[in-house]
Parts: C-alpha cells; structure tokens; sequence
C-alpha cells in the first residue's frame, strides 16, 4: 500500500544508518514526511510530494555540535590572538567582547549557524556565557531568534561569569554579572524557551563558564536550579593546564574533584575538552556517564593539547565533537571537525584507536548522547528526519568510491554538504543555504565586527 505525501530521497549511494548495528545500505531510499523518518528501503513504492534523485550521494545523519561561541565570529583571526594559548587568549578577547550586544550576537549566530547547516551539522548547542554589565540580558534570545530563522535544532545554554578579576577570577569585573541576576535569567530563559519534548528543536540547558570565572556556590545553586527543571549542565573543564594549577591553588584539589564537588557530575552533566583527566578520573568520567565534548580544532589551535577520547569512550562517558568558539577553530565547519578528530587521537593514542566510522560515530550518534537525545543521531523509522547528502561526483572524491563513507572524512575538501534536512525540511539545496541569503548574512557579519573592533 502506498504511503501519504511526503519528501523521497531515492537511490541514496550509500545510507550510513548510524543505528546500533551501524548499518550501511546502499541503493536506498528515505521516506520523510512530517518531520520524522517514515520509512527506510529499496524501492520504496510511495506518493511524495517531492522526489529526489541521490544517486551520487551519500546520506548520513545531521552531526550534532556539542560546544559553540557564537559571539566569537566577530573577533575570528584577530593578529593579537592568533598566538596565544587560552588564559592569555581570552584576556586579550575580554577587552573586545565588551561590546557584545543583541545585534552582534545575532549577526554572529546568523553567521556561524548557517555554516553548521552547510557542512552536514542539523544539532547544535551554543555556550553563551557572556553579558557585559550595562548590556542586555536578551543576547541569548538574539541567537535562538536567529538558530529558528535558519532552522538548525538547537541547544542554547544560558552561561555565566560571576568571579572577576577583583575576587581572584579571569574575567574584567565588569563582565560579571550577580549571582542573584544569574539565576533569575536562567529561571527566565528556561521557562520561555525549553521544550523537552520528542522532536524538540528548542532544550536550554545552564552553563556557568569555568572553574576560574564562577564561585563554587552559583555552581551548587545553577545544578540545583537545572535539577528542578530537569535541564542539563554544561561547563568548561580540564581544557588547559593552567586550569589545573589554578584549581590546585585556589581549591587544593584538581578541577574534576572540585566539580564533583559542588554536584557537577552524571548524566545530566557535559564537559567541553575534557583534555587532562588522569587515569582514575577518566574512569571516573566514565562510571557517572558524564558527556564530554572534544573540541580538536580548537585545542591544536591554542596548543592545548589532545583528549583522550579513546580512553574515555572505553571507560563508558558520553563523548560527542565541537566546533568550539569561531575565534578559536575559527570556523563552524563540522565535517571538518570529524576529520580532525579522526587524525589528531591517531596521535594521542595511535594509528588504530580511531578509524572513519569511529568519527562518524562521534560526530552523529555521540552528540546525540551528550545533549541526552535519543531522537536525533541516526537515520531509523521514528528518528527526526535530520540528515546530511554529500555529493562524491566530483574531483575530491575521484578514485575513492571502494569506501564512500570514509572518503567524506579522509578526501573531501569540497566540504559543503549537497543538501541539510532539518525536521523534515530542506534548508541546504544543492549546497547553497535555503533559509537564509549567505552573502547578506556575511555581509551583516562583517558590519557588527567592524563595530566590535572600533571600525
């Protein structure tokens, strides 16, 4: 019997399901209708109202980025923090971040979000820590205004800074805010914004920035807060040694103990970097099911170092990947940061611990986990229909047809996906943004830099 109408990708080269079995199908059509993956076969006998030819694509699951800045686009690439490594990256940035407003963060988040969806990315979260005092608190209503314009599904977390400079901490004093307006803004953004529901394209979750920008008692008081609500946690943590010696300093204790600490630990709780837990931490990581998301770009970047994603993936922690801050990749480019993760832990762990279908994973169904998603990751009968088509016709993929799921990751530098699904709906076509115009939005961008910079 025929299906109803609905949106047919037909002939797929390759479905990389992402399911558990991981399951690889070729020749194979998708059936989407209403947002959700309604049927997954050859041949599929049904009545679309639009039907797509996928002959040379290969159709994965829409990647799912687990640590952004958005805010960041407007200062990528500045000559004064090409060199830095991070404390010294991010007081140079603090000056200039000053002037972050509503309509810079969403220029910026029209920017880096339409990247994401160019590059096969349908999920992201975005940590926006940042509210100049005298500013708006609205900034982070900016960038979900601008993530629903676009239609990426997204996972803003309200952040926060309330440790100056002045009481020990990194950040100017001046962009800290009281703990008592920083638990009333989250309050608020979570009651107006989170949607929990299956299909959601809307989860807040709260995200005091660091060890060394909040005190322990906002840390207690925001899991507090998200456990009543039944949001998620996400903050920075082990990304540097500078971290480290700062906590063993101020705490007397390394920064995953001082985490665990004030509550900071299971499975409603992810970690961006996570680069240096020991041993025994990264076991303990692991027995909690705490997320972790790897941000390789960004750690090569400020010279950081490389997590130990294979031990921690063996140890049993939700482990996904992130762009990171685009003045510190400085780019939202996903498939680039699978490739990335695929190379970098051949180093940390060797040539064997990661293999292309492990980034894939990471990339897909990792993220998925770390943002506490079963409805999203994988291409299955009930998933959202989030799905990213790389064309591989052409000179980048030539000579590499024997594996065209690993020849994205290992070949491509054409890295623009050829068409993004999001809940059903089309907004990359023939790998040019739909629901947006690219050059105006670049256009805008540059505009609000200038601004920021003083131009």
């Amino acid at each position: 019997m025929a299906m109803s109408k609905g949106l047919l990708l037909k002939n797929c080269r390759l479905v990389a399901t992402q399911n558990d079995a991981r399951d690889e199908l070729a020749d194979t059509d998708i059936y989407i209708k209403d947002g959700v993956i309604e049927g997954i076969g050859r041949g599929l006998r049904v009545n679309a109202e639009e039907e797509i030819d996928c002959r040379w694509a290969v159709a994965v699951p829409g990647m799912v980025n687990t640590h952004h800045h958005l805010f960041q686009v407007l200062t990528r690439n500045l000559p004064g923090g090409q060199d830095a490594k991070l404390f010294d990256w991010l007081v140079y940035h603090y000056e200039i971040w000053r002037g972050v407003t509503p309509e810079a963060e969403y220029a910026a988040a029209r920017c880096g979000l339409g990247e994401l969806l160019l590059t096969g990315c349908t999920t992201s979260a975005d940590h926006h820590y940042l509210f100049p005092r005298g500013g708006s608190n609205e900034i982070i209503d900016a960038e979900i205004a601008a993530a629903e314009e676009l239609g990426i599904r997204f996972h803003p977390t309200r952040g926060s800074m309330s440790l100056g400079k002045s009481s020990g901490g990194l950040p100017p004093d001046d962009l800290c805010q009281s703990e008592e307006e920083i638990l009333r803004e989250s309050r608020r953004v979570i009651e107006r914004y989170h949607d929990g529901r299956r299909y959601s394209m809307c989860r807040v979750a709260v995200a005091p920035c660091s060890p060394f920008s909040v005190t322990g008692e906002l840390l207690r008081e925001t899991a507090a807060l998200a456990r009543q609500y039944g949001v998620q946690l996400h903050t920075h943590l082990c990304e540097t040694m500078d971290e480290e010696v700062y906590c063993m300093e101020r705490y007397g204790m390394r920064p995953l103990a001082y985490m665990e600490g004030v509550g900071w630990a299971g499975e409603d709780v992810w970690y961006a970097h996570g680069i240096y837990f020991n041993e025994e931490e990264i076991e303990r990581v692991g027995a909690r099911r705490t997320g972790v998301a790897h941000c390789p770009s960004s750690n090569l970047r400020l010279g950081s170092g490389i997590a130990p994603v294979r031990a921690l993936v063996r140890a049993g922690a939700r482990v996904g990947l992130g762009v990171d801050g685009s003045a510190s990749n400085d780019t939202s480019n996903m498939l680039m940061e699978a490739r990335m993760a695929l190379l970098v832990q051949r180093i940390k762990a060797g040539v064997g611990s990661m293999t292309a279908r492990d980034a894939w994973w990471l990339a897909t169904r990792g993220g998925a986990a770390v943002l506490g998603r079963d409805d999203i990751g994988s291409i299955e009968v009930g998933k959202a229909a989030d799905i990213a088509l790389f064309d591989i016709s052409g000179l980048a993929y030539a000579g590499a047809q024997s594996d065209p799921l690993a020849a994205l990751l290992f070949c491509g530098y054409d890295q623009r996906a050829w068409m993004t699904i999001v809940n059903g709906r089309i907004v990359v076509r023939e790998k040019q943004l739909v629901t947006g115009d690219e050059w105006e939005i670049a256009e805008e961008a540059n505009k609000a830099s200038a601004r920021l910079l003083g131009g």
